[in-house]
């Protein structure tokens, strides 16, 4: 069901009405990245000592070499800044990522619409908790080694999985029934999560990472044999 589900999601990358969502996304990203880029130059270049003295060598010039240097960090940058943007695109895309989803496979199956300010909020707070795991699992690595990316991918792949699979089930039934629906399916979508968290630390690929996420929870649900319990009406 899983590798199904992802199979599905990667299939609609390229229809017209999810393929503007993923252009869009991406557009959103880049700009992203590139002004935390030019924001990390311009710290370094005005709070690093401009020059450090050298035996034998005398003046070196420090911040322009750290600052052009880190350009260099662009790539690690999106490995470890995709899981919250990935988060953060849940409230802001995944509901139309879903409706188009669904207008292609499940027309019979629609949805309703989310509250976005309310799936918004819940995105946002989401994103703490990927930033939080994030920075622990950075802080920790020099002390629990190999266990770091076990951390890493593991709770940042059950976030994601609870906050795309949450938000694909409430398009079609009611919160209690949503969450019943995810815990009896956790294993599916923690799964499901965890592949989507190791595809985000791909640069380049990850940044239609997202979308595909948003595709593949769809098609989770749906493939999903107890959906129809509790419906909205």
């Amino acid at each position: 069901m899983v590798l199904r589900a992802l199979i599905l999601g990667w299939g609609d990358l390229l229809r017209p009405r999810i393929f503007g969502v993923v252009a869009l996304g991406v557009a959103l990203t880049l700009v992203l990245f590139i002004a935390l880029q030019a924001g990390t130059f311009w710290a370094i270049r005005v709070f690093a000592p401009q020059t450090v003295s050298l035996p034998w060598i005398g003046a070196v010039p420090l911040a322009p070499a750290l600052s052009w240097s880190s350009l260099l960090l662009f790539p690690l940058m999106s490995i470890f800044l995709m899981m919250p943007v990935a988060a953060g695109f849940s409230g802001l895309f995944a509901e139309r990522v879903a409706e188009a989803v669904e207008d292609t496979h499940y027309p019979a199956a629609k949805g309703l619409p989310l509250d976005f300010w309310a799936g918004l909020w819940e995105s946002l707070a989401v994103m703490g908790a990927v930033i939080l795991i994030t920075l622990i699992t950075l802080m920790l690595t020099p002390f629990i080694g190999p266990l770091a990316s076990l951390l890493f991918y593991g709770g940042n792949g059950w976030l994601l999985g609870r906050e795309f699979f949450q938000m694909a089930a409430l398009r079609h039934l009611h919160e209690p029934q949503a969450s019943a629906l995810r815990r009896s399916m956790a294993a599916q979508v923690t799964t499901l999560g965890v592949l989507i968290a190791l595809l985000l630390t791909v640069p380049v690929l990850n940044v239609v990472i997202p979308v595909l996420a948003a595709a593949g929870f769809t098609h989770l649900y749906h493939l999903s044999a107890s959906r129809h319990q509790g419906r909205r009406g």
